[in-house]
């Protein structure tokens, strides 16, 4: 993992989840274009450091920056900020159901104070584009099958150019033919420079798209190569 241009480092960063300690003493680093795993079993606190670096959890122990953001003395009005140079992606989509692909885009764009109309269509064309749902825009996300929706959820995080995106279990609904197109496709999004942390408990994927990997056990991290 990258040294100087860190996207996301922690140094001694506790993590906790309400006031018990889950993770204690976290070391960690990813500069633009890293790819690392996040792995341990459910309960070992991997949701909870990733809510902690997208300022969902504050920072009570330790140190933690993300996108140039000190999460240690962030105030609450700069979260919004952090936030716009984080994409997040989900296990459930956590889609807007009663609109349109393009009106779920539409809605992020507006809500991060994007104002010129021209440029609020040009990006939603570009991040469908780079999905592969260009064709789709008008579609509900029932509409959609399961791959399709998390690549509208992958181009929601991507609308703002993030520096790094935190996925929390990308793959968890989906069979094995569309994780790997996810997966691919996360890769992709990486090798073009920003930062990747990918929650997932499939080990498979993890097998075919080898990477840095931190595992969560016993209350610490620890890393591990493949």
């Amino acid at each position: 993992m990258t040294g100087n241009d860190a996207v996301i480092r922690t140094r001694n960063l506790d993590v906790y989840q309400k006031k018990t300690r889950i993770l204690s003493g976290v070391d960690m680093e990813l500069g633009r274009g890293d790819f690392v795993y996040l792995i341990g079993k459910t309960g070992t606190g991997k949701s909870s450091l990733l809510r902690t670096l997208y300022a969902d959890i504050p920072v009570v122990e330790g140190q933690a920056w993300v996108a140039g953001y000190d999460l240690a003395g962030l105030r609450k009005s700069e979260i919004p900020y952090l936030r716009r140079k984080i994409g997040i992606v989900f296990q459930d989509f956590q889609l807007l159901t009663d609109r349109s692909v393009h009106d779920n885009l539409s809605f992020v764009l507006h809500a991060t104070d994007w104002k010129d109309k021209t440029a609020i269509e040009h990006r939603i064309g570009e991040v469908l584009d780079m999905v592969g749902l260009g064709t789709k825009a008008h579609k509900m996300p029932y509409q959609l099958s399961g791959g399709e929706q998390q690549r509208l959820a992958i181009a929601r995080a991507l609308l703002n150019k993030p520096e790094v995106i935190l996925a929390d279990e990308p793959t968890g609904n989906l069979d094995l033919d569309t994780s790997e197109e996810i997966m691919k496709l996360l890769v992709e999004i990486s090798k073009a420079g920003c930062a990747m942390l990918v929650a997932t408990h499939d080990f498979l994927i993890i097998s075919k798209y080898p990477s840095h990997i931190l595992v969560c056990e016993d209350g610490k991290i620890r890393h591990e190569e493949l």
